[in-house]
């Protein structure tokens, strides 16, 4: 019996300890789930904080994304103050003076151009008509390099055929002086202008130098300052230059049209002159 009892003692010793230490280990779970969930509410919150700032960062974002761009113009002049406004000022005058020259040579030409056709058949139907004098009259009411060449030649008729050839062909070339006239101006332009622009580049390196000799050491930022101004420099030189030189080889196709149409309406006036000529010799017999 007492074998009994003092058996039955240490079980429920043995069940009581194992159901203390289980008590413990789900109290100590407890505890730690409590802990758990109190520590999530307050990351949740930085979370949210964190969304909210996000939240307010992206619309600040998208506000410096969604700002109007800086105009062309308030660059440009940026650019141009920071290249020294002097050696800017004085390339940007090659461009003014050089595209003004264009312009008026390219109204000139323009206005140069004659329909030859139309000329060659109103004076081949004068001088049946009317004559040297009703052709010379013709010439008069035209406008254009073409027309004074006809004239010049139709005026030295009584001299001889020779005559009115060399006569055209003379004033031909006079005509080409003036139709060429200003080009070499133009061209100088366009030598001048990236020549100021190298001419600043190297004004540029040596201010940078000086710089660096004065600080007594290389920096970025010491060097930066010169070879930013040569470089603006040497840009606007050369965007100037490519600009008139367009214009430029523009002027010259356009006084290569004049200059062929002159040659093949000239061989035209030459063949009816002598065409007249030998009519009016069959009519003398």
């Amino acid at each position: 019996m007492k074998k009994v009892l003092a058996t039955l003692t240490v079980l429920a010793m043995i069940t009581f300890g194992n159901v203390a230490v289980m008590a413990d280990e789900v109290a100590d779970k407890a505890q730690a789930q409590q802990e758990v969930k109190q520590d999530a509410p307050a990351e949740e919150v930085a979370a949210v904080d964190t969304s909210a700032v996000e939240e307010e960062v992206a619309p600040a974002e998208e506000a410096a994304e969604g700002e109007a761009p800086v105009a062309l113009h308030k660059v440009l002049k940026t650019k141009f103050i920071e290249g020294g406004a002097g050696f800017m000022a004085a390339t940007l005058l090659c461009l003014v003076f050089g595209l003004a020259l264009c312009i008026e040579r390219i109204i000139y030409l323009s206005l140069s151009k004659t329909n030859t056709k139309k000329l060659l058949a109103d004076i081949e139907a004068a001088l049946k008509k009317g004559g040297v004098e009703a052709a010379l009259e013709v010439c008069r009411n035209t406008r254009g390099p073409v027309a004074s060449i006809f004239y010049q030649g139709l005026s030295r008729y009584d001299e001889g055929i020779d005559v009115v050839e060399k006569t055209v062909s003379s004033y031909g070339g006079v005509q080409l002086g003036l139709l060429e006239k200003n080009l070499s101006w133009i061209s100088l332009f366009i030598s001048i202008a990236p020549s100021l622009g190298f001419l600043g580049t190297i004004i540029g390196m040596i201010e940078a130098f000086d710089k660096i000799q004065q600080v007594g050491d290389i920096s970025a930022t010491v060097v930066a300052g010169g070879i930013k101004v040569a470089l603006l420099t040497t840009l606007l030189g050369l965007i100037i230059a490519i600009v008139l030189q367009l214009f430029y080889n523009y002027i010259l196709s356009l006084i290569e049209g004049l200059v062929n149409e002159m040659e093949d309406s000239s061989i035209s006036l030459l063949d009816i002159v002598v065409e007249f000529a030998e009519s009016e010799k069959k009519a003398k017999k």
